[in-house]
């Protein structure tokens, strides 16, 4: 494992002869810098055991990220002109990376250089920030360093995904349960995150007499999500966000309950609304798990989709977003652009591809699953089989084993990433991404937001 720095003398003085550290942290070779000292920068903003040195890393790599070109952005402006019709026919990927951030995103990157691919997406959902230990500011610092090691120049799309209201918590303590919201999305905004998805789709309560009613404390609470968002946002950045109507792994959604939920919301928020809705379409989160270990046929309709696209669209919003869908066969992938769905989002099969891989460390797999029977997280269940539990919890294994996944051999990793970008590469060549650099030129103007430096530095 590439070491970490450990004081900040040592980190600057490595730095010396290609980075300038004043006000702000200059790039002043970028080859040297690339080449020789990012890959000890990324660890130190992931591993450093003091939280000061970690913060200083994570700062000078966005400040050489806005320099070098790969601004963190905003899809909002995309997506505007996707719900005026100025641009259609693709479905942007968002690629949700539990573990192994920076070398899943350089694949990303690779993939997308190779497809001349501008619209997809990186994102981290809320629970998953706390089990794989991997907060706002160290995920967007990965992807960053991931776009400054791939050459990539242009807006770098990173999300945060199912910003949702535990139900549970809601009940006993509705201000309280918004208040913890609020404090993740200041910190990822903070982090560099333009792209928040609010899910307060658990609290919908379908035994009240009609869908608007149904609709309430869902859309009161994103549209009081989005007035902080509004007031908080850089100056210069519109952050998209986004709303949820239907829980993924629930019934599917209608047009009815968009149609209450918007109008509902927007009596509530006047200002620049969400920009897509995320709907239920037969799918679940890491898909259906039979006893074998191995994942059912889904009967997804994408006739919701194409249906509450039609409805957003009247209204000015790019459409609808799918959730939970990686595990579904490939030869399906093409019908999200078919049916008009603005985005897809994907984590399971991408993890899948790493733990199953035949040159993952069989120890480690062996160490990760004693983990989970004797840890039993929150999804294991009594009487389900021994496969089963462990494929439904073994995403819990991420954070309690970071350092040993970073630590890998070099070439079982590379082996690993290259099925990665082979699989990347398939999935935006069937949502339509290819060609899309033009477009998202074309629409999407990146606002370099300079982050606060560290206290003390």
């Amino acid at each position: 494992m590439i070491n970490a720095y450990t004081n900040l003398e040592t980190m600057k003085g490595a730095l010396q002869g290609c980075v300038k550290i004043d006000g702000s942290a200059t790039v002043t070779d970028r080859k040297a810098f690339v080449e020789k000292k990012l890959d000890e920068l990324v660890h130190t903003a992931v591993f450093a055991d003091d939280e000061f040195i970690r913060n200083a890393a994570r700062w000078i790599i966005r400040c050489a990220a806005n320099q070098l070109g790969a601004v963190s952005a905003s899809i909002q402006t995309l997506y505007d002109a996707v719900g005026q019709g100025k641009a259609r026919g693709f479905t942007v990927p968002a690629h949700n990376l539990r573990g192994l951030v920076y070398d899943k995103s350089r694949a990303i990157f690779r993939a997308a250089k190779a497809l001349d691919a501008g619209a997809f997406i990186f994102e981290i959902a809320k629970s998953e920030q706390g089990y794989c230990a991997l907060k706002p500011a160290e995920y967007s610092t990965c992807v960053l360093a991931a776009a400054i090691k791939e050459g990539w120049d242009g807006p770098v799309f990173i999300q945060g995904d199912h910003y949702q209201f535990s139900k549970k918590d809601y009940d006993k303590d509705p201000d309280a349960t918004t208040e913890g919201i609020k404090k993740l999305t200041k910190e990822s905004i903070d982090a560099g995150f333009f792209n928040i998805d609010i899910d307060s789709s658990t609290l919908v309560v379908l035994e009240r007499p009609t869908v608007k009613e149904q609709q309430r404390d869902n859309y009161e609470r994103c549209a009081q999500m989005t007035e902080v968002i509004r007031s908080i946002e850089p100056k210069g950045v519109t952050i998209s966000v986004g709303g949820e109507i239907g829980e993924v792994g629930k019934k599917n959604s209608t047009v009815e309950e968009f149609e209450a939920y918007f109008a509902g919301y927007r009596e509530k928020w006047k200002g620049k609304p969400i920009s897509k809705m995320s709907v239920q379409t037969g799918t679940s989160h890491g898909g259906v798990i039979l006893p074998d270990g191995s994942r059912a046929q889904v009967d997804i309709d994408f006739n919701v989709l194409k249906e509450i696209t039609a409805a957003c669209r009247k209204v000015g919003l790019a459409g609808s977003v799918q959730h939970g869908a990686s595990t579904l066969p490939e030869n399906l992938f093409d019908q999200f652009p078919k049916h008009d769905a603005v985005e897809i989002h994907l984590a399971t099969e991408f993890q899948r591809i790493v733990f199953d891989h035949p040159r993952f460390p069989k120890d480690l797999r062996q160490k990760m699953h004693q983990w989970v029977k004797e840890t039993k997280p929150a999804e294991w269940k009594e009487g389900a089989s021994e496969a089963q539990n462990i494929e439904k919890c073994i995403k819990r294994a991420w954070g309690p084993h970071k350092k040993e996944l970073w630590s890998m051999p070099a070439s079982d990793l590379q082996e690993i990433m290259s099925s990665l970008e082979q699989k990347f590469t398939r999935l935006m060549t069937l949502v339509n991404v290819k060609g899309t650099r033009g477009i998202v030129r074309e629409f999407v103007k990146p606002v370099p937001v300079a982050p606060s430096r560290p206290a003390g530095f």
